[in-house]
């Protein structure tokens, strides 16, 4: 019997031990909840805000990096051009392809996102050739309304899962099929 107390008393230690530790972190949490916190402005506002500090070349080059997959490099990019911290950089490039913006000129701040809709998509003195490939399978798209900020839009569109708008916005930006356009958007999805 003598043999049987002291892991007795250890285990009644430990289980106290686990219980004072349970309440220490209920108190914690209880009070980390009840502290005011400042709501974060939403995804869409962030991007609005990041795409205001850019200049048109720089807003141009990080949707190209975006629309290559090279985030890292549009974090960096956005850090140089605006001298926001690399956690905000990073945060404003996540909303940037997210919820991606139009350039805007300074001169124009009455716009609202609103008027971002490509309804009548310009067109621009060169081609634009965008390759999609999986497999064996490549499509093409070649057009004059297409760029990188654009074709970013639509591979955003692609990879957050609405095949439909993506498809529906080639098609607008582009003289192929929507049949055409689903085929291409497809090969997107990686």
């Amino acid at each position: 019997m003598e043999s049987l107390v002291i892991p007795a008393l250890i285990l009644v230690a430990v289980a106290v031990a686990v219980v004072l530790a349970s309440r220490a972190l209920g108190k914690r949490k209880a009070a980390h909840d009840a502290a005011p916190q400042q709501p974060a402005p939403g995804a869409a506002e962030l991007a609005r805000t990041a795409a205001a500090k850019l200049s048109e070349a720089e807003h141009r080059r990080i949707y190209a990096l975006i629309a290559q997959g090279q985030a890292m490099a549009a974090i960096k990019l956005y850090y140089e051009a605006t001298g926001d911290g690399l956690r905000a950089s990073r945060d404003a490039v996540g909303a940037l392809a997210s919820h991606p913006q139009p350039y805007r000129s300074p001169a124009a701040p009455g716009s609202t996102p609103e008027d971002d809709e490509d309804d009548e998509p310009q067109r621009f003195p060169y081609r634009y050739r965008a390759i999609a490939s999986k497999g064996d399978v490549t499509r093409e798209v070649s057009s004059n309304m297409l760029n990188d900020e654009i074709y970013g839009r639509i591979r955003t569109l692609a990879r957050n899962g609405d095949a439909e708008a993506a498809a529906a916005a080639l098609t607008r930006h582009s003289d192929i099929s929507m049949k055409q356009a689903r085929e291409f958007i497809e090969l997107l999805d990686d």
